[in-house]
């Protein structure tokens, strides 16, 4: 047993960063680069153009602070239709433990920051690796159920204490309404999209850190937010609420948002 007040946050920050497709979450990581941290990114959708972009523009002197795996199944079509070669969920599994480079993620230290682009791409993976186990399989539910629990089990890895490497999991939103008899929509909540309904509900309880990419207006009046609050459809986490801004400007926002964290944790 031991007072509060003795109680001291990790080295290492993690967390879980959401948004619709387009709302800004990958180009966003430029801001960090900008602060001098080293990314590494595993790479589930093919979807790194824009932070290489914004680099090149913003700091290209920096460029060679990240580093990237791209992963794919691969998918041939033949006169029996669509035929899928299941190898990136395993191979994302054996990069977390193994970079290309030899090094571990797992001793990157704090100068570094991990990202997973993203937790929806890695689900779908994690499903074609399940579904390749047990082809014959009448009941899909079972390729769900196996997919959903090595995806916890792989997040509960980097969440761990042993990861020493700060940590960014990215992951689109899974918009779930209600409707009254009418068919009208009485509610809406967000939840991080993985695979299946059931997982992305759990998912949110394995981190202290839920923020959430988001735009608001059209055109030339847009407005890239980064938002750290609770809002009414999706549920956020902030570990440090009465010392870090409810939202922050999306170009400049991760940097500011861990440096504030930092100081107040």
């Amino acid at each position: 047993m031991a007072p509060l007040s003795s109680h001291q946050s990790g080295e290492f920050w993690k967390l879980l960063y959401v948004g619709d497709s387009g709302s800004g979450k990958t180009g966003s990581l430029v801001s960090l680069v900008k602060a001098g941290f080293k990314l590494r990114v595993l790479d589930l959708d093919n979807g790194l153009d824009v932070l290489s972009q914004f680099v090149r523009h913003e700091c290209p002197h920096l460029i060679e602070q990240v580093d990237y795996i791209t992963l794919a199944d691969k998918r041939v079509g033949t006169a029996a239709g669509i035929i899928t070669t299941a190898t990136a969920y395993l191979k994302a599994v054996r990069f977390l433990n193994k970079w290309d480079d030899e090094s571990k993620p797992s001793e990157w230290g704090a100068d570094t920051v991990f990202v997973l682009d993203s937790l929806t791409g890695l689900g779908q993976a994690a499903y074609a690796w399940a579904e390749g186990q047990s082809p014959g399989a009448k009941d899909k539910r079972q390729h769900y159920f196996a997919a959903q629990q090595s995806v916890l089990q792989l997040i509960q890895l980097i969440m761990s204490s042993e990861f020493h490497t700060n940590v960014i999991i990215i992951t689109h939103i899974n918009w779930k309404e209600q409707y009254d008899d009418k068919g009208n929509i009485t509610d809406r909540k967000g939840f991080p999209s993985a695979i299946g309904s059931a997982l992305g509900p759990e998912i949110p309880k394995y981190f202290n850190t839920i923020l959430m990419a988001d735009k608001l207006g059209t055109g030339k009046q847009v407005q890239r937010k980064i938002h750290t609050l609770p809002t009414a459809a999706v549920d956020l986490k902030n570990p440090a609420p009465f010392k870090i801004d409810s939202t922050y400007d999306l170009g400049t926002g991760l940097a500011e948002y861990v440096k504030q964290l930092q100081a107040a944790l």
